[in-house]
This record gives C-alpha cells, sequence and structure tokens, in this order.
C-alpha cells in the first residue's frame, strides 16, 4: 500500500454518489479528469465548511462538480453556493449529481466568465468561504475580487498552488507557473489575511480574513 492509498483509506469513505460521479468524469472526460479533486481534497472541503460555519460560499470552478457537492454537503439548510464555469457540457453532470445528492437547491450555478460574477456581488463582506480552482493565470484576480467580500474570519482556499513543483523553479517557462508563484508571495505578504499553505495534492492554501 503506498502513501496515497493509506491516506484515501483513511478518509471517510466516499458514498456512492462520489464514487459513481469520480467513475463518470473520467469515463466523459478522460483527457481532462485530472481536474477532478481527489477524495480527501473534497472531505477537506466539507469539514472546512462545517468548522468555519459558512453559510454563503463561491466556488471558482465547477468541472463537473465534485468539489461543489462537497462543499454543499458542508452548508447549513438555509446555505447557499454561487459556483462559477464556464462549461454547460462539464457542468450538465454536475447538475445530474447534485440532484442525486439532495444538494441541487443550495447551488446557484452561473456559466459566465468567473470574474465578471464575482464582480457582480456586492462589495460587502458577504462571502464566508470560497474556493478558487480555475484557470491559473486568473487566480490573481480572482483573490483581489474575493477577499475584500469574505467576512473577518472568513476562508479563501487555493487549489494547486504548487504546480507540481514548478514554484520552485528561479525562471517558470509557463505563464501558470509564473502566476501562482507571484499570488503565492502575495499571499504571504498580504496584511488583510492569514494563511498556511498545506501538501494536499498539488498544494492547497488555507486564507483566513483578519
Amino acid at each position: 500500500m503506498t502513501v496515497d492509498e493509506y491516506v484515501q483509506a483513511h478518509c471517510t469513505p466516499a458514498d456512492d454518489v462520489l464514487r459513481e460521479l469520480a467513475a463518470e468524469t473520467v469515463a466523459l472526460f478522460p483527457d481532462a479528469a485530472g481536474m477532478q479533486v481527489s477524495h480527501d481534497e473534497g472531505q477537506l472541503l466539507t469539514m472546512l465548511v462545517r468548522l468555519t460555519g459558512a453559510a454563503y460560499a463561491v466556488e471558482v470552478g465547477v468541472f463537473t462538480g465534485y468539489s461543489a457537492l462537497c462543499i454543499a454537503r458542508g452548508l447549513p439548510a438555509h446555505g447557499k453556493l454561487l459556483a462559477c464555469d464556464v462549461s454547460e457540457e462539464w457542468t450538465g453532470l454536475a447538475r445530474e449529481y447534485w440532484q442525486r445528492a439532495g444538494v441541487e437547491h443550495l447551488i446557484d450555478l452561473r456559466i459566465a466568465p468567473a470574474i465578471e460574477t464575482l464582480h457582480a456581488l456586492p462589495a460587502d463582506p458577504v462571502v464566508d468561504f470560497a474556493f478558487v480552482d480555475a484557470d491559473k493565470t486568473g487566480y490573481p484576480q480572482y483573490y483581489e475580487s474575493l477577499v475584500p467580500r469574505l467576512r473577518p474570519g472568513g476562508l479563501l482556499v487555493l487549489d494547486n498552488v504548487l504546480q507540481g513543483g514548478h514554484v520552485l523553479d528561479p525562471a517558470p517557462e509557463r505563464p501558470a507557473h509564473a502566476v501562482v508563484q507571484q499570488l503565492n508571495e502575495t499571499v504571504l505578504g498580504d496584511d488583510r489575511v492569514e494563511s498556511v499553505m498545506l501538501q494536499v495534492r498539488d498544494g492547497v492554501t488555507l486564507i483566513r480574513k483578519r
């Protein structure tokens, strides 16, 4: 057994809906399936939403809906998740599984460029929890749009902050690697927040609004 298999085996097991969504994503979108969060990361999202007592959440980058389902399951009965994506095809599968899981009424899916959806939100700090896992070159815009809208004590989670280790490159060649590398430094120096970077999958940064 590998360390990864051990970690997966020692998380609360995924139910049939999550397992079947993961399997159907691989079957339908094999070339893109790597964008789906793993089971342990999904469990982490559910737990973080519950621990923060979040009622209003935002997700940037839905894909086939695994992470949104996990976030929605952490919300209270009156909660709401604003889910941002640009693909009707991928989110069509998401809608099916949200309905099966009984969380579709908690999710407000917006098919549009995420930055437009975020800019249309009230400027007031109304967001309790946010998860960003979309186009990496857009991360700085998403970050700057979300931080002012987080309530004090609210949590922003950034995925893929290690970029396969390329954030260690002195001069990253790919734009996504360079952008994430710079954003990691921005977060570290931002006195509006406190943060911790975790070696979960491809790196996850938890950012708490002061």
